[in-house]
């Protein structure tokens, strides 16, 4: 199935800034807010900036509603998600996405963000997985690049030096699916989990201990969701935990250990996730990635 591609923005087009997840502050978005002023897009900011439910930026249902008014809005060409943190898969089903399908645009971001990538997926279209405006201090001027690039149209060319002693070589080419592997696991089972079957699936992660990481590529494997790869990107697998008695195996060991029986190739250390260096992607849309012992490349095809 080949997915729908949003039209690309142009100067001038408006992208709106809403939170899904944890609340933010305006002034947290202050960089993000610059840096697409700097491309010639307007930002709108939604509702849910400086919104408060808790941990929330405002309850489901206002998180809902304002994304849901930035979906029906065709003055708004792409919808840039402010943080993580947790709270998007409480309000997908809550979504409408009638107007979306025959006028769609861009949503962009990563980490809990994947609940509407993976759903998008199923619908069938593309989205970015990307930096957001709360990370953009941090952020590489390649990562703050390539998010540029993926909303203009252009498909630059990854490629990255590593001798990661994990890499399985070889060559891959599929539709690249994917995200935040906590996401993913969680939505197993649910309408919005996607079917991996021939295609490039990456994940990532932050903030986890190495036996539930265990506990997680565990259930994509029981569901089948790593069996029949083209091939397989882990990008950062940040700021690990382990508990007093050592689980023996890093992220990386834990996920290539699941797939040992399988064939195809796996890159680790690929620049995106919770990693200063995130550089955007295009989910959905077909790549081939190469890994070999010292690079590993992907290309838009």
């Amino acid at each position: 199935m080949t997915l729908i591609t949003p039209p690309f923005l142009k100067k001038g087009d408006r992208i709106a800034l809403v939170a899904t997840a944890r609340k933010i502050s305006l002034n947290e978005l202050e960089d993000g807010i610059q840096l697409i002023k700097s491309w010639g897009l307007v930002p709108v900011i939604g509702k849910t900036i400086d919104a408060s439910d808790n941990q929330y930026a405002g309850t489901d249902a206002e998180r809902a509603r304002d994304f849901q008014e930035m979906l029906d809005n065709p003055k708004i060409k792409a919808i840039w998600c402010a943080r993580g943190g947790y709270g998007s898969v409480r309000i997908i089903d809550q979504l409408d996405f009638y107007k979306f399908v025959k006028y769609p645009k861009w949503i962009v971001g990563y980490s809990d963000v994947t609940v509407f990538h993976s759903h998008l997926h199923k619908i069938g279209f593309k989205t970015i997985h990307g930096t957001m405006p709360v990370s953009v201090k941090e952020n590489t001027a390649f990562a703050k690049a390539s998010l540029k690039q993926a909303l203009f149209g252009e498909k630059p060319t990854i490629t990255y030096e590593t001798s990661h002693p994990l890499n399985r070589p070889g060559v891959a080419k599929g539709p690249l699916v994917g995200g935040n592997l906590s996401m993913l696991y969680s939505m197993c089972g649910s309408n919005s989990a996607i079917n991996t079957e021939g295609k490039v699936l990456f994940i990532e992660d932050l903030d986890e201990y190495l036996y539930h990481v265990d506990r997680m590529v565990m259930n994509l494997k029981r569901n089948k969701m790593l069996d029949n790869l083209a091939g397989l990107i882990v990008g950062g697998m940040t700021k690990m935990h382990d508990n007093r008695i050592p689980f023996g195996k890093t992220a990386q060991e834990i996920v290539l250990d699941a797939v040992g029986e399988c064939t195809y190739p796996v890159a680790f250390d690929f620049p995106a996730g919770h990693v200063d260096d995130n550089r955007a992607l295009m989910m959905g849309a077909d790549v081939t990635v190469e890994v070999t012992n010292k690079k590993t490349t992907l290309t838009y095809v």
